[in-house]
């Protein structure tokens, strides 16, 4: 292997790492629900090439409502996983999807497309 071979293999793993790194291992600010009279936790979601804001920071034992808004047509994002609260939801572009939860525990809920290459979370405190 040239110099010139092995610079470009290592460029690609290089690329290759950052890219993992980004999806599943940086870190993202965190987004609190926002409280209705009624004591409902709202958050209003943007699913465009990733979920925004995608870390979300709920009270347990209080309805939430998590509002999908998916503003594109990547099928990658066509389905919405959340294994832990057994939902499974299509995302129709450009329309909301309201999902309705009731975290009874506290802990970190992991929420993805439905290739697993979107990913989000729900911290209930």
């Amino acid at each position: 292997m040239d110099s010139v071979a092995l610079f470009v293999t290592i460029v690609g793993l290089a690329l290759a790492g950052l890219v993992l790194w980004y999806f599943f291992f940086s870190s993202r600010p965190a987004v609190a629900a926002q409280s209705t009279s009624g004591g409902v936790q709202q958050v209003d979601i943007t699913v465009k090439g990733g979920y925004s804001p995608s870390v979300i920071e709920v009270t347990h034992g209080r309805p939430v409502q998590l509002n999908f808004y998916r503003d594109e047509e990547n099928s990658c994002s066509e389905e919405l996983l959340m294994p832990d609260f057994n939902v499974r939801r299509d995302l129709p572009a450009f329309q909301t999807t309201l999902v309705e939860l009731l975290p009874q525990q506290p802990g970190r809920f992991e929420f993805t497309c439905g290739m697993g290459m979107l990913r989000g979370s729900l911290v209930v405190k």
